[in-house]
């Protein structure tokens, strides 16, 4: 099974899980999300709300600058007002994100990316 990461480089908890997966011996998709050409689109941001272990609200960055700069105050927010956030504003998707093609987990805290190179998968929180 191919695991695929929603991953920045630049975050330290998405380098982390990226090293731990690969260090465990699994085979690793990347997607770079905040690049402009491996941007979710809407069906995919729906497809991965569905799927996500625990709530839609979670996908969002919500201790961003960006965040407080534009005002947001999405707590107990469904999965549409997410996802048509996350379509306008890609940067405040959570990272790092694993994809098992089941199920769909945020890897935070760090010891949530240590269980999933153990187990290969998404592991229920």
């Amino acid at each position: 099974m191919t695991l695929t990461l929603f991953h920045n480089p630049h975050c330290s908890t998405s380098v982390h899980a990226y090293d731990a997966l690969v260090d465990a011996g699994h085979d690793v998709a990347v997607r770079k999300y905040l690049l402009v050409a491996e941007r979710l689109d809407e069906d995919e941001l729906r497809d991965l709300a569905a799927r996500l272990v625990g709530d839609p609200v979670d996908a969002l960055i919500r201790r961003d600058k960006k965040y407080r700069d534009l005002g947001l105050d999405m707590d107990g927010a469904d999965a549409d007002t997410v996802v048509l956030t996350l379509l306008v504003h890609p940067s405040l998707l959570q990272r790092p994100i694993l994809d098992d093609g089941e199920k769909v987990m945020v890897g935070r805290p760090r010891a949530r990316a240590a269980a999933w190179a153990k187990a290969g998968r998404v592991v229920d929180a």
